[in-house]
């Protein structure tokens, strides 16, 4: 971004007024800055002064018509926000300065007697009128601000996005929400200066967009006959009995489009092709291959579960025709660049028993059928071309060789992206460990039901996008990053809220702020302001600002319990040791807890020399067995996706969640076996040993069948799982003897078996803690 003289002299200017005695304003007209409302994501660079604009109905906007829309959104803000009425003079300019050289960046002058947006382009001034609009007051979000002017303190801000795509993806294919909703999630990306809506449209367990030239997508595709309820690995499986569904008319579409095309936000639909496809092929059974039909009787429907079917598209003409035709009309209702394909989870199964699969694989020259998924997505990708858009997709469409002008979305880890950007081809991030807002974001218990795995807010913040593999060359091919939103568990819009938020606000950061300027605490800090303008514009959230971390330490040989909050400004843990619930005259904790013997602690989160209770109560429950403080060695490291607490964790007296296996207590290994040893450091009397095993199989998550121990020097003994339940409970008894050291082997369960999801690939194993007593 470059800067005139005059932007210099305003600097100085701000810098030698900052010097001067600071005018407070009263009550009715609070002084903003970023001390006391800080702006989400941070501005790149801003100088601050002790200096006020008065905004008020003598105030006025003038703008250049390049930038009307930027214009336009503030002076309606402003309107509908406060009793203010703008006027025509230029108290605040947008003025279009082709000196910008990012079209997205902008500069904000706030002074004593005028604001100024300056940008070289509407959007980049429209991101400038979202940091204004964040400092002005919460109350304006809902239109309740009452009083008839406001003291904004002056600053300069020059800011600019570290990526070019800054997205959020929502499913409706599993849950729809209504048209009002999806632009209220529009708003909330264009709050957060995001400008990429990832539309998931269609699944196998419905079909969201109308398509004029299919009438059944409308009538038999968007509807499913019932909705599994509970969680997928719930066994035996339980449904409601309720039919579901709906989908978009194309009007409702263009609205919505329009909609966020005024907040300079782009949508990308996504049409999966060739898997995820079951509800289209319930409507139109020829679209599957024909093996099926000859196979069974069974009637092809709408899936009511969810997870990953066979159903596939068959690449036959009359597909292809399908999707052209489909094409067709998609391209003409999303403007934008992409056209997302989708190209995951699509299982071979039908394609290996197709007789025209084979035969095209053959003709073809293929290798296989990741082969024949190569050729489908290329045949697919050279006709959206022809219609002068380009198509993104899941890392899957790498298999078999990725199509010519392909842009990879990255989710099941890094290796994606980092194969595709090292063969020049752009990518988006968006790997499961930082970017899946399905998964839990907090370790308590009482969390709604979610799909799994741990997401914590901190763990979003930390995202780096750039993977370290690439070199700087290749780095310029990953556009960005978004939050995925998938609707298994969140039949209603308040916890598709929930789930997200406040994960975008992080996300949002990590893909606009200049990464050197992050700073977790900071953004905290800001996060906790932010709750206000969340509840203004009645959006649910995820509040854990005030949940108290656990952690096992050994300070001079002796196990510990140490407590964290990230709150530490005006606010104190106090805690028991007995298991009482905690009150503001409980002892308040300043160091470590000494563990001599098994005990229940709980801690709560209280406003400094008040009675005011912040958060919910933590609880947790030590064993103190006589592993813990040993010293323990894995041949294998856990997945970086699912470390826990490290190998240390197996043995530190705390046990995982009984309802989630991504938690920092449970250990994830990707198909591999496990050797795990444990040293006492001296002989000592041992009567049994227990553990557990995750069972997830709707996660690919199986326990091993079986367990080998050994003591010392002495040969394995083998020990028999039964894997017909969730969570699979060990425990391995022996007549009391003297050992120093513990070997077990685990033994990776293997292939995942036909039908079952992730078939083909090799399990999971997740274990928990090893209990020596």
């Amino acid at each position: 971004m470059h800067f005139n003289k005059t932007f210099v002299v305003i600097i100085i200017s701000l810098a030698l007024w900052s010097c001067k005695p600071h005018t407070k304003s009263n009550s009715s007209g609070e002084v903003l800055n970023e001390e006391t409302n800080g702006v989400i994501p941070k501005p790149n660079q801003s100088i601050s002064a002790q200096w006020r604009f008065i905004l008020n109905n003598d105030t006025g906007i003038n703008y250049d018509p390049r930038l009307s829309v930027s214009a336009q959104f503030l002076k309606n803000y402003i309107e509908n926000g406060s009793r203010i009425k703008l006027k025509n003079n230029d108290k605040i300019a947008f003025i279009y300065e082709d000196t910008i050289s990012h079209n997205e960046g902008y500069v904000l002058e706030i002074l004593p007697d005028s604001i100024k947006v300056k940008a070289s382009s509407d959007k980049g001034a429209f991101y400038a009128v979202q940091t204004l609009r964040q400092l002005l007051p919460t109350e304006f979000e809902d239109g309740s601000y009452n009083e008839n002017y406001v003291a904004l303190a002056s600053k300069i801000i020059t800011d600019q996005p570290q990526f070019g795509y800054r997205g959020m993806h929502l499913d409706v294919g599993r849950h729809m929400y209504s048209v009002d909703f999806i632009k209220k999630y529009i708003d909330a990306l264009a709050m957060l200066k995001m400008n990429t809506f990832h539309w998931h449209l269609t699944e196998d367990q419905g079909w969201r967009i109308e398509i004029k030239k299919y009438p059944k997508l409308q009538e038999i595709a968007a509807f499913r006959n019932e909705t599994l309820i509970g969680h997928y690995s719930d066994q035996p499986h339980q449904f409601d009995g309720k039919r579901y569904g709906g989908y978009y008319t194309q009007e409702q579409i263009k609205d919505i489009v329009a909609y966020a095309q005024e907040r300079f936000v782009t949508i990308i639909p996504e049409i999966e092709m060739p898997g995820h496809s079951q509800a289209a092929i319930a409507a139109y059974p020829e679209l599957g291959c024909a093996s099926r039909a000859s196979a069974t009787n069974k009637k092809i429907k709408v899936a009511t579960k969810w997870g990953v079917f066979e159903e596939v598209y068959c690449p036959s003409e009359k597909t292809f025709k399908f999707l052209e035709d489909v094409i067709d009309e998609v391209v003409e209702l999303f403007p934008g660049k992409y056209i997302h394909i989708g190209g995951d989870e699509a299982p071979k199964t039908r394609w290996k028993n197709c007789e025209y699969c084979q035969r095209l694989i053959k003709e073809k020259g293929l290798k296989d059928e990741h082969g024949l998924q190569s050729y489908f997505i290329e045949r697919m990708e050279k006709y959206i071309n022809s219609k002068g858009k380009q198509i993104i997709g899941w890392d899957e469409i790498l298999e078999g060789g990725l199509a010519p002008n392909a842009t990879v979305m990255s989710w099941r880890g890094m290796n994606g992206a980092i194969e595709a950007a090292k063969a020049g081809h752009n990518v988006v991030m968006t790997p499961t460990s930082h970017c899946y807002f399905d998964y839990y974001q907090s370790e308590n218990e009482d969390e709604p039901l979610a799909i799994g795995g741990f997401l914590p807010l901190e763990k979003v913040y930390g995202f780096n996008p750039i993977p370290k593999e690439l070199s700087k060359a290749d780095s310029k091919y990953v556009l960005g990053a978004q939050g995925n939103v998938w609707t298994e568990y969140m039949p209603t819009e308040d916890q598709v809220e929930y789930m997200a938020f406040p994960r975008i606000l992080a996300i949002s950061e990590v893909l606009w702020s200049n990464s050197e300027q992050k700073n977790y605490s900071d953004f905290v800090s800001r996060l906790e302001k932010f709750h206000k303008r969340l509840d203004a514009l009645h959006i649910s959230y995820a509040n854990h600002l005030y949940e108290i971390e656990g952690e096992m330490i050994i300070e001079n040989g002796e196990p510990k319990y140490k407590l964290s909050s990230l709150l530490k400004e005006d606010k104190v843990i106090r805690v028991s040791v007995n298991g009482s619930e905690p009150d503001y005259e409980s002892r308040a904790y300043t160091k470590p807890i000494q563990i001599d013997t098994s005990k229940t602690i709980k801690a709560t989160v209280f406003r400094y020399n008040s009675k005011e209770k912040l958060g919910k109560t933590f609880t947790q429950y030590i064993n103190l067995h006589k592993a813990v403080g040993a010293k323990i060695t894995i041949d294998k490291s856990p997945h970086k996706a699912y470390a826990g607490s490290g190998a240390e964790g197996l043995i530190n007296g705390i046990s995982g969640s009984d309802k989630r296996y991504g938690d920092k207590e449970w250990l994830g290994f990707w198909g591999e076996d496990v050797l795990i040893e444990i040293d006492l450091g001296k002989e000592t009397a041992i009567h049994s040993i227990k553990t557990r095993f995750h069972n997830g199989n709707g996660q690919w998550i199986y326990a091993p069948r079986e367990i080998l121990i050994g003591f010392d020097n002495e040969q394995y003994e083998l020990f028999n799982l039964s894997n017909n339940k969730l969570l699979i409970d060990f425990e391995a008894k022996f007549s009391s003897r003297w050992i120093k050291k513990i070997y077990m082997k685990i033994p990776n369960y293997g292939f995942i078996p036909e039908s079952k999801q992730g078939a083909g690939h090799k399990a999971w194993t997740f274990i928990d803690e090893i209990s020596v007593n």
